[in-house]
């Protein structure tokens, strides 16, 4: 992790619980494959930000509570199209 031991960063923490089962609730986490590919980099990206530069050693909580909030907006976007649908134009 940015010059880092990863395998520390692994291990240590709640990173593995949070991975196995918080992200993966099924009432907060996007419907479809590509909205949940984005859910789970964002997820990463926001835990590696939070644990090196702020200020709390555990940033897998609050990775997965600001992405949870981002749920709906994920959705919207990484809905696929249905074949034969006319886009409309605005």
């Amino acid at each position: 992790m940015l010059g880092q031991d990863p395998l520390f960063h692994v291990v240590s923490g709640g990173l593995l619980l949070g991975a196995f089962f918080m992200a993966t609730d099924y009432v907060t986490a996007p419907v479809t494959t590509p909205g949940r590919l984005i859910f789970g980099v964002g997820c990463g990206i926001m835990t590696v930000l939070i644990r090196l530069y702020g200020g709390f050693p555990e940033g897998v909580n609050y990775s997965i509570l600001l992405m949870n909030i981002l749920t709906p907006l994920i959705d919207t976007y990484a809905r696929p199209r249905i074949f034969g649908e006319i886009r409309k134009h605005a």
